[in-house]
């Protein structure tokens, strides 16, 4: 078994590896594209038929979405910097503001280091998100996905599962079934799960499904989120990216792909903020406002969610009519501005409406500075 997790490859996110230099170090058998070019299907998971499939008409070929193993975007990135800088498995457990302050790192193995930056990128339960933001908490959705990767020849062995990018939809769960390239497969699902006695653990748990998964490692993801930040920066030498700064539960499958996005606005504020004689907290305040408002609007929608949940509640659903209501309210076209921004197609001097998602705004101000 693959051990490696799937990543969605979704238009911003081929055009942060293109602009990062990355995208050159990607095969057409590292990742996967349907033939007919669409970016998702939803199926009624009792009978397989078909509710919703989304094309991609304005979406350049090389940046249509893809599916492929974490890993090889990983290597990817990895062939574009300074590998020296790179240290692994060292776990930061304690900062520090010094009086001069500088921030205090203090990891696990013992190593320490003085900074004026510090960026937050170290996932849901983020130590810097918690030095940072300490009366900030996350807790237990009561939702679990468990997921597996399997090769092509053993998903070949199973009648009715197509060749695509696809959710199978029940009134409550949904499993998840798409070609990841390299002639391997992944099978995730989402399931209701109340919280046990046992204390869930958040990410990548060993999990085993009962007699007919004995021949399979399947990973269990105890989903965990926590309230919108107003503010990811702080003692104007801190900022938060991906699931430190916004932790969304893995609510719209694509935290690495905001995390990459949030990384490369940083980078650019920073940079601005350094070519303009600014401050370091001038360039985190204008990524700040950049990527504040389209986190508030991701929150916005996961509410909507919530108000859908709780329609099926006060509901008296059959299966299938439950599973329409489910696919119409939270995966309808509407929704794909989430993927689909590109800052280039904003304009106007007040705060930029996007052409895809007409009702996303923006900083124009800020996109033109950032470069977008």
């Amino acid at each position: 078994m693959n051990k490696q997790l799937a990543f969605g490859k979704l238009p911003s996110t081929w055009r942060r590896f293109e602009e990062l230099g990355a995208a050159k170090n990607l095969k057409a058998e590292d990742f996967y594209r349907p033939a007919d070019n669409h970016s998702v299907q939803h199926r009624n998971g009792r009978t397989g038929e078909i509710l919703v499939s989304h094309p991609q008409p304005d979406i350049p070929e090389k940046q249509l979405h893809a599916r492929t193993h974490r890993s090889k975007l990983q290597l990817a990135l990895l062939k574009e910097v300074d590998e020296t800088r790179v240290r692994l498995s060292s776990k930061l457990v304690h900062v520090t503001q010094e009086p001069s302050g500088r921030l205090l790192l203090e990891f696990q193995e013992g190593f320490k280091d003085e900074v004026y930056l510090l960026i937050g990128a170290d996932g849901v339960r983020s130590a810097v998100r918690t030095f940072a933001f300490p009366d900030h908490r996350i807790s237990y959705i009561g939702r679990t996905s468990y997921r597996t990767v399997i090769t092509a020849e053993e998903i070949a062995t199973i009648d009715g599962v197509p060749d695509a990018v696809t959710f199978w939809h029940g009134p409550k769960s949904w499993l998840y079934t798409c070609p990841l390239g390299d002639s391997k497969f992944e099978i995730t699902t989402m399931t209701p799960e109340p919280a046990s006695e046992k204390e869930k653990v958040s990410w990548g748990q060993d999990a085993t499904i009962e007699e007919n998964s004995k021949h399979f490692e399947i990973k269990q993801y105890a989903l965990f989120a926590g309230p919108r930040l107003k503010s990811v920066i702080a003692y104007g030498s801190i900022a938060l990216v991906g699931d430190a700064s916004h932790p969304l539960s893995g609510a719209f499958g694509s935290g690495a792909g905001f995390a990459l996005e949030d990384v490369f606005v940083l980078s650019r504020a920073v940079n601005w903020a350094h070519e303009q004689n600014l401050t370091l907290q001038d360039g985190l305040r204008l990524f700040d406002q950049v990527r504040g408002p389209y986190y508030r609007d991701l929150y916005g929608v996961l509410d909507k969610f919530g108000e859908a949940d709780q329609y099926l509640k006060n509901v008296d659903l059959g299966f299938d009519d439950a599973v329409n209501v489910q696919v119409d309210k939270k995966w309808s076209k509407k929704y794909n501005w989430i993927q689909e921004y590109n800052g280039k197609k904003c304009q106007g001097s007040e705060g930029a409406r996007c052409a895809i998602g007409k009702k996303r705004k923006f900083h124009w101000t800020a996109l033109e500075n950032l470069g977008f």
